[in-house]
C-alpha cells in the first residue's frame, strides 16, 4: 500500500493548488514572505497584499532599507501587525550579518524574528528542497484526526506527538522534488479539504485509515482549547479636526497596532474638552458622539465610544508623535482597521460635505 506521503503527492497532482503566485518560485525572499502572510490569513485576503508587497519592495535589501511607517502602511488592513514588524527587522538583520542572502537551513532560519519552526520549514523545503516536517495549523487538524490524537495541540505533550508523527511521514526520498509536492500536499489539504468546519471527507485521499473518520469524531479533532469568556476593554477614540484634518498618534512600537497611526485614546468617562486642552492646549467647538464600534482582538474585546471634535485653536504644530492628515491621506497610513472604518463612514463623508 502506498505511504501516506505517496498518498497525498498523488492527490495534489490531480487537486492540489497550482497557480497560487508564490508557487512555482525559489526565491526564499518571496517564500517568505508569503509564508508570513499566510498566517492566520485566508489565501484570498493575502494576494493582492503579497503582490503589493513585491511590487514595493521587489528584495530584501529593498525591504531592509524602507521606513518601518512604509512596510506599515502595506500592510495595513491585513492584521497581526507583528508580523510586519519582525518581517522587517529579519530583513535588516538579513543584510546585517548574511550580505542580504537568505540561510538555507532551518535552524538558521528559525533563529530570525517571527520565524517559527513549522515557518523555517516551509521555507527550508520550498527554497532549498531540505527534507524538513512542516506542523501548522492546518496540519496539526489533518494528524489529529488521522491518528485519532486528542488533547488541545498546544499542549506541549500533544504537540511533541504532532511533530513525532509529523516526522515519521515525511517522504523517505526527495526525487522529482517529492518533499516540495508533499508539504505543499499537506497545506492544501487542511485548506480544501480536512477544513476546521464541514470537512469534505468524501474526497480525502487518506479517509480509508483515518481514525476519526471511522469513529465519527471528526467535529471533535483537534480538540479545543478551553475558551473562558474575553475580558472586555472600553475607550473613548478621539477624532479631532481642524480645517479638514485629522490627528493621528502614533502608537508604541510594540503591543497592541504597535508603531500603527492611531486616533488619541482616553478613558470612558473622561472629559475630552479639559484633555484636549491640557494635552494640547486645544479648544474645542463642538463634538458629536458616534456609534459604538466594537473590535475584537484574541485575547480580548475592545468597545470604542468615537466622538467628532472640532478644533477652533490654531493647532498646526507636529510631532514625531502626532501629525495633523487629511482623512484621504490617513487611509494611505499604517492605521489599524476601526480607524480605518471610522475615517471612511463618518469622516470622509463629513469633509466631502463640508
Amino acid at each position: 500500500m502506498p505511504s501516506v506521503a505517496q498518498q497525498l503527492i498523488h492527490w495534489h497532482e490531480h487537486h492540489g493548488r497550482h497557480h497560487l503566485p508564490w508557487q512555482k518560485s525559489r526565491d526564499p525572499y518571496t517564500i517568505w514572505l508569503s509564508e508570513i502572510m499566510l498566517q492566520q490569513t485566508q489565501v484570498t485576503t493575502v494576494i493582492p497584499y503579497y503582490q503589493r508587497f513585491l511590487q514595493e519592495f521587489p528584495t530584501i535589501r529593498n525591504l531592509a532599507q524602507a521606513p518601518l511607517d512604509s512596510v506599515l502602511a502595506l500592510w495595513s488592513g491585513l492584521g497581526y501587525y507583528s508580523r510586519a514588524r519582525n518581517l522587517h527587522q529579519a530583513a535588516r538583520i538579513l543584510v546585517q550579518d548574511y550580505q542580504g542572502q537568505f540561510p538555507d537551513t532551518r535552524e538558521v532560519i528559525q533563529q530570525l524574528p517571527g520565524i517559527g519552526r513549522s515557518t523555517a520549514a516551509a521555507i527550508a523545503v520550498f527554497a532549498f528542497r531540505k527534507r524538513e516536517a512542516i506542523l501548522d495549523g492546518n496540519v496539526k487538524r489533518i494528524f489529529a484526526r488521522y491518528f485519532g490524537i486528542s488533547g488541545y495541540p498546544g499542549n506541549a505533550v500533544i504537540q511533541n506527538q504532532l511533530w513525532q508523527k509529523a516526522e515519521e511521514l515525511l517522504p523517505l526520498n526527495n526525487f522529482a522534488g517529492e518533499i516540495e509536492t508533499y508539504t505543499q500536499a499537506l497545506m492544501d489539504l487542511g485548506a480544501i479539504v480536512c477544513t476546521r468546519r464541514n470537512p469534505l471527507c468524501g474526497l480525502c485521499p487518506l479517509k480509508r485509515d483515518c481514525i476519526a473518520h471511522a469513529e465519527n469524531t471528526i467535529a471533535q479533532l483537534p480538540t479545543p482549547r478551553t475558551r473562558k469568556p474575553l475580558p472586555q476593554k472600553e475607550v473613548i477614540f478621539l477624532i479631532l479636526m481642524q480645517q479638514q484634518k485629522v490627528l493621528l498618534q502614533k502608537r508604541p512600537p510594540s503591543g497592541i497596532w504597535g508603531a500603527l497611526w492611531c486616533l488619541p485614546e482616553i478613558e470612558t468617562g473622561s472629559d475630552v474638552f479639559s484633555f484636549c486642552q491640557r494635552q494640547w492646549g486645544l479648544a474645542i467647538e463642538s463634538s458629536r458622539t458616534l456609534p459604538i464600534l466594537d473590535h475584537q482582538f484574541t485575547h480580548f474585546k475592545l468597545r470604542i465610544h468615537p466622538q467628532v471634535l472640532h478644533v477652533i485653536t490654531d493647532a498646526s504644530a507636529e510631532t514625531d508623535q502626532f501629525i495633523w492628515i487629511s482623512p484621504i491621506d490617513a487611509l494611505d497610513q499604517a492605521i489599524p482597521a476601526p480607524v480605518r472604518t471610522l475615517l471612511t463612514q463618518n469622516v470622509l463623508s463629513d469633509v466631502s460635505h463640508g
